[in-house]
Formats: C-alpha cells, sequence, structure tokens
C-alpha cells in the first residue's frame, strides 16, 4: 500500500475493521490533491464535490457575513476529515469556504464513490455515521463554549484542546475562531504565558 494511504487507514482503523481487499478497494476510489498556502479548496457559491482528509497542512473553514467580516468554524489539520456538509450532501451551493493555510496534501472522495463504497463494503456505513456523529458533537460543543463561556475561557479552552495550533495559525485566524480581535487574543496570549513562566 503505498504511504498516502496509511494515514486514513489508520483513521478508518479506529471505527471499523477492513480486510486487505477491502482497504485496497476504498484506497482505488481516492482522489489525491496538493493546494498551496492560501488557495481555496471550496469558495462559498460553488457546490462541494467531495470530501476531503488532511494528509498534511492545514486547512480553515469559514464563512463569511454581510459585513464582510470572516468567522472561522474549524480548523483540519493531518487526520482530520472536512466539507461543506450541506452542499456535499445535498448538491446545493457552499455556504462555507475552505482555504489551504499551509501546503496542504489531501485525498477526496466523492459522493457518488462514497455512495459506492458503503454498497460494496458494508462496514463503511457504519465509518461514516460515527465520523458524522463526532462531527455534530464537536459543533455542538463549540456552540455551547460560544454561547456560554467568556472570551477568555473560550481561549483556554482551544489551547487546551489545538496547543499546536496557536503557533501554526495566523493569530487573526484564531481570533476569527474565537470571536475576538486579534489584538484581544494577543493580551490573553501575553498574560498566559506570563503566568505558565510564574
Amino acid at each position: 500500500m503505498p504511504p498516502i494511504y496509511q494515514q486514513i487507514l489508520a483513521n478508518v482503523a479506529r471505527d471499523i475493521t477492513l480486510t486487505p481487499e477491502e482497504a485496497a478497494r476504498f484506497t482505488h476510489l481516492l482522489g489525491t490533491q496538493q493546494v498551496v498556502s492560501g488557495d481555496h479548496l471550496l469558495v462559498a457559491g460553488e457546490r462541494a464535490t467531495c470530501l476531503w482528509f488532511v494528509v498534511s497542512g492545514c486547512v480553515r473553514t469559514y464563512t463569511t457575513d454581510a459585513q464582510g467580516r470572516e468567522h472561522n468554524l474549524a480548523f483540519s489539520t493531518e487526520g482530520w476529515w472536512c466539507t461543506d456538509s450541506t452542499s456535499f450532501f445535498d448538491g446545493g451551493r457552499a455556504t462555507l469556504a475552505l482555504q489551504a493555510l499551509e501546503e496542504t496534501s489531501l485525498l477526496s472522495l466523492s459522493l457518488s464513490d462514497l455512495e459506492r463504497l458503503c454498497t460494496q463494503v458494508p462496514t463503511f456505513e457504519r465509518f461514516f455515521r460515527l465520523l458524522s456523529q463526532k462531527g455534530y458533537q464537536l459543533l455542538e460543543r463549540r456552540l455551547v463554549a460560544m454561547l456560554r463561556l467568556t472570551a477568555e475561557a473560550r481561549f483556554i479552552r482551544f489551547h487546551r484542546q489545538y496547543p499546536r495550533l496557536l503557533n501554526r495559525v495566523a493569530q487573526k485566524h484564531i481570533a476569527a475562531y474565537l470571536g475576538i480581535t486579534p489584538e484581544f487574543l494577543s493580551m490573553l496570549r501575553r498574560k498566559h504565558t506570563s503566568q505558565a513562566r510564574s
């Protein structure tokens, strides 16, 4: 099996067991994609034709409000899946955009190939159901945090959940994820850095 597939097969193996033949059938359906930093996988208004798996790099999922402000919903790094789910499954226009924040290597799966895969290898129905459940749970926890936690508590939560992202993603993008200004994020980082040293 080529090395590019090792990570996605390990991701799948957390939830289901595949025979070598089933693994080969799965990887045969995957496309490969390289995206340079700053380029978009998906632009709002287009149709999301793929479900992407990040092999290396980082992708942000965001939406833009009527005033032109960007709001980041998620950061997908190695081992994460991403798309605009509503557009991908329903075939409508995407309301979200996906942009590479680093040079990013991805594997992709179209909806028709996903459906073919689930027919040919029925255990994948379980895998994608669990993937959807986990995604929904993450979104639910994020919404509750945005509604109930202070900006500082959201920053602490983000730092605990994604410690490597603080030095990997631009401050403006983290601020747009937390719902605060970059200046306030800078203040919070300085405060918590000095507390950690004392």
